[in-house]
């Protein structure tokens, strides 16, 4: 495979999604980066912004198994894993799998369920395999989390933990439509007040697993010149001692930045990474990863104020 062959998969998953999906070009564009290099996605915004329905047609653009898990307060970890049950015709032990067996899962209103429940995936996002009654199973090199949560409303709701949040390459903040693609919404969509149905759009799968794996291993060898290796570093270290900012990115967070520089290369048809894909890529990546001080909080200064003041801090290589 080559980088033309990567930019067909991008435009060929960008026309089928935009048969469904008016706008959110940039959450496409994070997603498809993510999927490029094996990350999850976090995706925040109010209700009925698009957030479900567009992972579900993300999904579809893709030949990989996708499941779905509604998350709610009385849920626990093994309706998220799955439990081993005992069968009284063999009297043995077999595991009944749980939805986190897929390999697109779509967590749906991921902070309405407690915290050990949010940490069953924990693992699952980290090394791609969980881990019941103490026998580990894989899940497979394609798993990707996406998850969705609502900022607005507070009651019953459970705030992400730090080791969580850090376990996603972006946390993308879908935002209201402009008026022109609101108007185009409610004129494909507004013939019923439900959401619309996939299998409506004629949407189908543009991109196989082995052109998936192929596409991957290609971005990770997009070229990353030792300069932007200086530069990614600075960026991570300087969020260490922003006066605004309590705790700052993990080493982790710079791994995940230089890797998503270069899928977001990939997505834009360069077999080499510049300073500008590191800049735009800095606030989805870091947003969930940094604490802001109690200072900070009460005069309303943002993590994303925050970010975009180091960014034009650290000089960019030339």
């Amino acid at each position: 495979m080559d980088l033309q062959q990567v930019g067909s998969i991008v435009n060929n998953i960008r026309s089928e999604v935009g048969k469904a999906i008016v706008g959110q070009e940039e959450a496409v564009e994070l997603l498809l980066t993510s999927l490029l290099c094996g990350g999850h996605v976090l995706l925040e915004g109010a209700p009925g912004t698009g957030k479900t329905f567009l992972v579900q047609s993300f999904a579809v653009c893709l030949s990989l198994e996708f499941g779905r898990v509604q998350f709610t307060p009385d849920m626990m970890p093994g309706d998220v894993l799955g439990t081993n049950l005992f069968n009284f015709q063999t009297n043995t032990f077999a595991l009944t799998r749980g939805p986190i067996f897929t390999q697109i899962l779509l967590a749906d209103e991921i902070n309405r369920t407690p915290p050990k429940t949010q940490a069953a995936l924990l693992q699952a996002m980290n090394e791609r395999s969980v881990t019941i009654d103490r026998q580990t199973y894989n899940l497979g090199d394609e798993f990707m989390v996406v998850a969705t949560q609502n900022p607005i409303e507070q009651q019953g709701t459970y705030p992400l933990p730090e080791a969580q949040l850090d376990r996603f390459l972006f946390k993308v903040v879908t935002d209201y439509p402009s008026r022109d693609e609101e108007r185009e919404i409610v004129t494909r969509h507004g013939r019923y007040s439900a959401m619309p149905k996939i299998a409506d759009f004629a949407m189908k799968a543009v991109v196989s697993r082995e052109e998936l794996l192929q596409a991957r291993a290609l971005t990770a060898e997009i070229r990353l010149t030792d300069a932007l290796v200086d530069y990614i570093v600075e960026i991570i270290r300087t969020t260490r001692r922003h006066p605004e900012i309590e705790t700052g990115a993990s080493t982790r967070a710079a791994n995940m930045l230089a890797s998503a520089s270069r899928a977001y290369a990939a997505v834009c048809g360069r077999d080499f990474v510049i300073p500008d894909d590191i800049k735009r890529l800095a606030l989805p990546l870091l947003r969930h990863r940094i604490v802001m001080t109690p200072t900070a909080d009460i005069e309303g200064i943002t993590s994303d104020q925050a970010l975009r003041d180091i960014v034009d801090q650290v000089p960019a290589p030339r």
